[in-house]
């Protein structure tokens, strides 16, 4: 955790025109409503008529600020904040859009729905009861849902002796915590009732140093993420007439100028921006938030859903995407149901295909779940029925967040953050065998084996693996090869790179080699299987079938020179993540059975060695 310095001074000066969207949040009855009730009134924010209908609503105990924020009968009878409440405010030197979340856990949903859109987090704590699930529960959301900075607001300073100590402890119980989720943090400690630090400096707080509530907002300059290239969801097509054909939205990433070349995605067809249209009159370019029409220089299929994107830079769209997602339903997650995913402007189709993990809001810690209950935060695998445009949702929030939707009810069942959209054909490729199925003999007596071929991208592993192949069919032994790319454009195209993801592809690919075994085959796996501990479970997963770990030992700058695929050059460009050998590591063996050299033996002569292998070992004869 990173805390700001309590000084004005400090944090640069914004203007006017910089608008500020403000989340506060905290545990229930920790005293949001009060807060910025009483941030508006002692601002002079609220009109005099407004004041006086909240004095006489308020009755014999004083006045309630917090009936300012709450709108909701049911919120003024039960004193709770139960729907997300905005106000919209202007002081001298900053406009503000500030969102009141209810702090009930059965109310979580709305509080995730107020923080998607803000920039800042108030989160209160109250000074009696320090920090709560709840209070662990809202700074976990907010930062899911791309908030940086969180101002610590421990109210109800009156009502301990306005005691430092107080402050000091609940501000280090919170380090830990924060540290974990990478916030920059604020403390300030305040007194909403009485309103002190919330507009005017405390006389009773002397040592707290800092600006006010008021003023800190007001000065603060929070992480924001860059605009990035172009990004526009068409939400309707344009049709007044014959001769017009719109496309409107609102720009989601970087700016569309006049001239511009754009992609429609998913489909991919490129166009010229020739005018961008609004209500009063034509533009020569527009940002980001910007509510525009865009005409093109010809007819393309696109409709609402679709992307204009910078051809550049475009965003992937991909059917299997990683989410992080908060659940919202009473009834639990299931993986393999049928569900609605509204995505930006889209509506497609998915199913759940995998929990990964549960978060421990207290502990921070991802276990290994097999369900998500209400407001677990969570974990999955998500395929859709078609191509969607998607990005990470800390590289754009609008095409990396998305809801969960029930088919039959059309009830909202989570809340989504995309971290990885899985791509994984994009970077493989389709490796050709000689052999072919009528190569194969019927029968042969043969001892079966599991040969699992290591080494990094462009080491050759797929060459040696095909000449073996060759060399074994012809000599009428069973053999297959299972091809670490290939297997990626079938059972493992669900899988991304990351370590975890990593560890289920060798695991999936040792299932099917134990099978191919089973049946009496000699199984083949050429994959770059980086991690030792990996390939350590792939043996253990051989059980009694032999399993040899054969090392095809190329050095890196081998490797790379070959790139025989471009990965090497595109991964060093930025364009691959996670590559072996660039920007992830690569475990060699300690102790394989076999090492080739790929560096100086040519393909066929470590077939002819692994095939030695095979004899010595009493798996095939002799030729």
């Amino acid at each position: 955790m990173r805390i700001a310095e309590p000084s004005v001074a400090a944090v640069p000066p914004v203007e006017k025109q910089d608008l500020l969207k403000v989340l506060a949040c905290g545990a229930v009855d920790d005293g949001k409503s009060t807060l910025l009730g009483r941030l508006m009134a002692d601002a002079g924010l609220v009109p005099e008529d407004q004041m006086e209908a909240v004095a006489a609503a308020s009755g014999e105990g004083g006045f309630d600020y917090a009936l300012l924020l709450d709108g909701l009968s049911a919120e003024r009878e039960q004193g709770i904040t139960i729907d997300v409440a905005y106000r919209y405010f202007a002081t001298a030197r900053r406009s503000f859009i500030v969102v009141d979340a209810p702090g009930h856990e059965q109310f979580t949903r709305n509080m995730a729905t107020g923080a998607s859109a803000c920039d800042v987090a108030v989160l209160l704590v109250d000074g009696r009861k320090g920090l709560l699930p709840q209070t662990r529960r809202h700074a976990a959301i907010a930062t899911l849902m791309g908030i940086r900075d969180i101002v610590l607001a421990v109210n109800k300073m009156d009502l301990v002796g306005h005691d430092e100590q107080v402050f000091r402890a609940i501000v280090d119980a919170f380090r830990s915590h924060a540290n974990s989720l990478g916030l920059v943090v604020h403390p300030i400690p305040v007194s909403a009732a009485l309103g002190e630090n919330v507009v005017h400096p405390a006389a009773a707080m002397p040592w707290y140093a800092g600006p006010p509530l008021l003023s800190l907002l007001e000065t603060l300059a929070p992480v924001r993420p860059s605009c990035g290239s172009l990004r526009f969801p068409v939400q309707r097509v344009c049709r007044p007439n014959l001769d017009f054909r719109g496309y409107q939205g609102t720009v989601a990433g970087g700016r569309v100028r006049r001239g511009d070349t754009v992609v429609a995605l998913p489909g991919g067809q490129p166009s010229r921006i020739t005018r961008i249209v609004t209500f009063d009159g034509d533009l020569e370019e527009a940002g980001v938030g910007e509510a525009v029409t865009l005409v093109l220089d010809r007819e393309i299929e696109a409709g609402r859903g679709t992307v204009f994107a910078c051809p550049e830079n475009p965003p992937a769209a991909v059917d299997h995407l990683v989410a992080r997602l908060v659940w919202l339903s009473d009834m639990p997650l299931a993986t393999g149901r049928e569900l609605l995913m509204r995505l930006g402007n889209d509506l497609v189709p998915c199913r759940i295909t995998a929990l990964r993990n549960r978060l421990d809001i207290v502990r921070l810690v991802e276990d290994p779940a097999t369900m998500l209950e209400t407001n677990d935060i969570g974990t999955a695998s998500i395929a859709t029925a078609r191509p969607v445009v998607v990005e990470r949702y800390d590289d754009n929030r609008s095409l990396g967040s998305f809801l969960l939707i029930d088919r039959l009810t059309n009830q909202t069942l989570a809340a989504g953050m995309v971290m990885e959209a899985v791509n994984a054909a994009a970077n493989v490729y389709w490796q050709n065998f000689d052999t072919e199925t009528a190569d194969r003999p019927t029968a042969r007596r043969q001892k079966p084996a599991i040969l699992w071929l290591t080494g990094p991208s462009g080491a050759g592993k797929s060459t040696v693996a095909n000449a073996l192949e060759r060399r074994l069919t012809a000599a009428g032994c069973h053999a297959y090869v299972l091809d670490g790319d290939n297997v990626r454009h079938g059972l493992n195209r669900d899988l991304g790179f990351s370590p975890p993801e990593r560890a289920e592809n060798v695991r999936r690919l040792a299932e099917v080699a134990h099978i191919l075994a089973d049946a009496g085959l000699i199984a083949i796996v050429a994959a770059i299987a980086p991690y030792a501990r990996d390939r350590a479970n792939a043996r253990a997963l051989a059980r009694d079938v032999p399993f040899y770990e054969i090392f095809v030992d190329t050095p890196l700058d081998v490797c790379a020179a070959r790139d025989p695929k471009g990965l090497y050059r595109r991964a060093r460009q930025g364009l691959v993540e996670n590559f072996t050998g660039v920007g992830s590591p690569y475990e060699p063996p300690e102790a394989p059975d076999l090492r080739l050299d790929g560096s100086s033996e040519t393909p066929e002569q470590e077939a002819d060695r692994i095939l030695a292998l095979l004899v010595t070992k009493g798996h095939i004869l002799a030729a």
